[in-house]
């Protein structure tokens, strides 16, 4: 894991090397609609959560093609009979960015996710979930020429978060995410 970690933060800080001079660097906020899917979810209802901050970097390749990695912090979850379930991750997408049109982009890329925290209604469920998280996002981009920014994007979870002792179920994250941003140089 740190291997991999070790060789993301080394690919940005080259790519960010070779375009130094165009790459954008900016902050985003915006809320996210969250579930779980999977075995046994049908008393399994969605969340909307207010937080979902963090930061990012848009590294040009070329007019059409751009690198987008970023580092959010997301609060996800689920509700199970009325009783929410926060689970709080620190997530790290690596996004390619196609413009469509000069304002306009598609977006799609994998995703790491590493579970900071849990918060479920006078119990602790911490134990109850996986510590990492693997996904893809798929989603839409909509910048103005100011630097403020707009998206929508879906996280489809790849990987079974459960943890429960003696469960087989497998359990894994969907989130549906929006936000705006602002690109400050």
């Amino acid at each position: 894991m740190k291997k991999l970690v070790l060789i993301t933060v080394m690919t940005v800080f080259g790519f960010t090397t070779i375009n130094a001079q165009d790459v954008e660097f900016g902050a985003k906020i915006g809320a996210n609609f969250g579930s779980l899917y999977g075995d046994n979810t049908g008393n399994v209802d969605p969340i909307l959560s207010i937080i979902n901050f963090g930061f990012y970097a848009e590294i040009p390749l070329n007019e059409k093609f751009s690198f987008l990695p970023e580092l959010m912090y997301s609060t996800q979850g689920f509700s199970i009979d009325d009783r929410i379930k926060a689970l709080n991750y620190l997530n790290l997408p690596l996004m390619g960015k196609y413009y469509v049109t000069k304002k306009l982009s598609l977006e799609a890329g994998p995703q790491i996710g590493f579970l900071l925290s849990t918060k479920g209604k006078l119990e602790n469920v911490r134990d109850d979930f996986k510590t990492l998280d693997f996904g893809v996002n798929f989603g839409l981009g909509y910048k103005l020429d100011n630097g403020l920014n707009f998206g929508v994007r879906y996280n489809l979870g790849l990987s079974n978060i459960n943890n429960i002792s003696g469960s087989s179920d497998k359990l894994r994250n969907g989130i549906f995410q929006f936000t705006v941003g602002y690109s400050f140089f």
